[in-house]
């Protein structure tokens, strides 16, 4: 069974936004900008004592939602063991690529896609030989 493991918060200011979360949460943060290409900033929301994920604040990569939309939220990720396995599910249950296969260099491969509603959500493949 896969659980969600990460959830990616896209902003357009990461100063303002860590700021927001920091001081409004109390979440602290750790550059991750070298494993992302960009930047990219870890939150981490809580101690491991409590159930709950941590996730990250990162640089938002197209234009933000209009006004009035029925709903902006954040992109979940999904921990998975076979990453290529998981891959040929998604798409033969109907779900489409919407950021192909990629290493996060010594962490993990990570990818995005959408599902049969048209939401996004990543999968994730810790390998530290990734690259």
């Amino acid at each position: 069974m896969s659980r969600i493991v990460h959830f990616e918060i896209h902003v357009d200011n990461m100063d303002r936004a860590k700021t927001f979360y920091g001081e409004v949460f109390g979440w602290t943060f750790e550059d991750w900008s070298e494993y992302a290409g960009m930047p990219y900033f870890g939150a981490v929301t809580g101690s491991e004592e409590w159930p709950g994920i941590n996730g990250a604040l990162m640089q938002r990569q197209s234009p933000p939602p209009e006004q009035n939309q029925p709903l902006n939220g954040y992109a979940c990720t999904i921990g998975v063991d076979d990453y290529d396995a998981i891959e040929a599910k998604i798409l033969d249950k109907g779900g489409i690529v919407a950021l192909p296969k990629y290493a996060l260099p010594g962490m993990a491969w990570q990818g995005y896609y959408k599902d049969t509603e048209g939401n996004i959500f990543g999968i994730h493949q810790p390998d530290e030989y990734a690259k």
